[in-house]
């Protein structure tokens, strides 16, 4: 298969692999700041919170049943911690699936994380470079992380496999179908291919809709962790962030079928809502266009995996 590299970041791309034209100017023209004291005790809660991360994953020191509630206790502490509440709707009515289940949603940032394992404890398929980040790759290592490395389209059955394999074990497992994070005022498709694990697994599909907003419900960026930025910048960022609201919409779960193209749309369809995003007034232009050839037959070979 044909491959290129990135002139901006130096990564070798394909023509499957996920990218986003979001960058720095998505972000909020002026930071809706909080006091500089706000901004002390919300750094001093959130370097004692990673501190005692390691406890809630210790299995000698903690009993499972435990160690589940903590740490969807944990997340929701963590996300007050850089200055986020969480707001969810329900509407999956009152017939609850009690087995392994596929949680889909779109990306905007590493919170999207800490708002879904509050909800409830999963496991996560998550870009495979987080395992070597400093502290949150020990805890995405204690925590079971699914990688998956966008760079290495063979290494996608694998995924695809363990995802299956978890979710026949009866787990939970939280993917983001878009690949890679957006701005929340744009957004990328649901890509197919991890849908496959679900039907395979024979395990249904949460959809889930996920925004961030400021206190009047006006949509916001603020949070959104995209471009060139590291997660340390990131992290300084939020916390300076004054009044974010995390909105979730749990939808009705959706049946594997025989047809990740359909599934995948139908949960597309289900965690976007009645949402219109006016991507014309978004401006933005892929970076990577232009610095990616491929030729056609490189393109049949990744469609086949992907699609």
């Amino acid at each position: 298969m044909s491959t290129a590299v990135s002139e901006s970041t130096g990564v070798t791309v394909h023509s499957w692999m996920p990218s986003s034209p979001c960058g720095a100017g998505c972000l909020p023209a002026e930071a809706n700041g909080v006091s500089i004291p706000t901004v002390v005790v919300r750094w001093c809660l959130v370097v004692s919170a990673l501190a005692t991360a390691p406890l809630l994953t210790a299995g000698w020191l903690l009993p499972r049943s435990w160690r589940t509630g903590l740490q969807r206790r944990y997340a929701a502490i963590l996300l007050r911690c850089v200055g986020i509440r969480l707001v969810v709707v329900d509407h999956r009515g009152k017939r609850r699936h009690t087995g392994g289940i596929l949680a889909v949603a779109g990306h905007v940032s590493w919170t999207d994380v800490l708002v879904l394992s509050a909800l409830a404890p999963a496991n996560f398929v998550a870009r495979g470079d987080l395992l070597d980040w400093p502290v949150l790759g020990s805890l995405a290592r204690r925590m079971r992380v699914v990688p998956i490395e966008r760079q290495s389209l063979r290494a996608l059955p694998a995924t695809v496999a363990t995802t299956a394999g978890r979710l026949r074990a009866g787990e939970r497992v939280v993917a983001f179908p878009e690949g890679t994070t957006w701005c929340g005022r744009a957004y990328g498709g649901f890509r197919p291919a991890l849908f496959q694990a679900a039907i395979d697994a024979e395990c249904p599909v949460q959809p889930i809709s996920l925004r961030y907003t400021g206190r009047g419900g006006e949509l916001t960026t603020g949070p959104c962790f995209v471009g060139e930025e590291t997660i340390g910048q990131s992290i300084r960022r939020i916390i300076r962030q004054k009044g974010v609201i995390a909105e979730v919409r749990l939808a009705p779960i959706e049946y594997p079928g025989e047809c990740r193209r359909d599934l995948a749309a139908r949960c597309e369809r289900a965690a976007r809502g009645d949402e219109r995003i006016d991507l014309a007034a978004h401006d933005i232009v892929d970076p990577l266009q232009g610095a990616v050839g491929v030729a056609a037959a490189g393109i049949e070979a990744a469609e086949r995996l992907v699609a």
